[in-house]
């Protein structure tokens, strides 16, 4: 099990030569996702070697120009590149209407199926699931409906511990699908070999959500509960925190503030306003309320 996530842009409002809004690109359990298409997401997909088609699920917060419009680019670029598989689109209520208007307009070759999942709801719901991965929403406070994506693995099956079966030779290969079931072993003199015994548990399934554009909104906390990465919009520092109120977007160390109350592994904080020239500020305040806070840049790449 493990987690990488490339970030491919994560700065707000306009693209400049060098910041690109919000977009990136997650592996986990072996699934590959994109979250939020900024515009000239391609770009850095192809700067930074993300494979195209490896991607079947995008995931979009929201529908502020700086979130989504490098979507209908690469859509199109699909089509020209042939694809066929099918691809999901998750996002608010809307995006279908304008994707598939501005594909119209502009004669896209994009002939392959395109999925779109709606999205309503003001409270959190499970949106996609397989038998690696389950995705949920949180719910964000912004200026439009906005939500953000928790990314859970699934647990995997307890592996046989071989050492600890080969101590009952009355155990056979008969037995293993039945252990693997999570069943206790019953011998012939009538003991009983717990389940526990002859499994060795799993590593613990990670998690990583992601929280966009949103005003300090306490109670996603229970949500994001022990997850063990975080990125959560920080688009000023707390000498705006008028500013962050009146754009519904948060501070440094609101960012921060969450990462602390709902126990996080490590937090990444982004979506930094152009006002501000030296970004290191944003980390220097939130490792005051948060240590282990890092900086999102185009091109870096967290692991777990």
């Amino acid at each position: 099990m493990s987690i990488n996530l490339t970030i491919l842009g994560c700065h707000s409002a306009t693209p400049r030569a060098n910041a690109f809004p919000t977009s990136q690109y997650l592996e986990i359990n072996n699934q590959h996702f994109l979250i939020d298409c900024g515009e000239g997401t391609q770009r850095q997909m192809r700067k930074y070697k993300v494979g195209f088609s490896k991607i079947n699920h995008i995931f979009i917060s929201h529908l502020h120009g700086d979130h989504f419009y490098g979507l209908v680019g690469l859509l199109a670029t699909y089509g020209i590149l042939s694809r066929e598989k099918e691809l999901h689109v998750y996002g608010p209520k809307g995006i279908k209407k304008v994707t598939l208007l501005q594909l119209k307009i502009s004669q896209s070759h994009a002939k392959y199926p395109i999925i779109f999942h709606e999205l309503t709801s003001k409270e959190s719901e499970l949106i996609f699931e397989d038998d690696k991965v389950s995705v949920r929403t949180i719910p964000l406070n912004h200026r439009v409906y906005t939500n953000g994506y928790l990314f859970t693995e699934k647990e995997k099956p307890r592996k046989l511990n071989m050492l600890n079966i080969s101590g009952y030779p009355e155990i056979d290969k008969a037995d293993y699908l039945n252990i693997k079931a999570g069943k206790d072993v019953v011998l012939s003199t009538g003991e009983i070999v717990t389940n526990k015994e002859l499994t060795i548990a799993p590593t613990k399934p990670l998690s990583f959500a992601f929280c966009s554009d949103t005003y300090y909104k306490p109670d996603i906390i229970p949500i994001i509960k022990n997850t063990d990465l975080l990125y959560h919009e920080a688009t000023f520092l707390s000498d705006r925190e008028d500013l962050a109120k009146k754009t519904k977007h948060s501070t440094s160390e609101q960012a921060a503030q969450i990462a602390k109350d709902a126990n996080v592994k490590q937090l990444i904080i982004g979506h930094y306003s152009g006002r501000y020239k030296d970004i290191s500020l944003f980390q220097k305040e939130a490792k005051e309320i948060f240590e282990n806070t890092k900086l999102a840049e185009p091109g870096k790449i967290f692991n777990m």
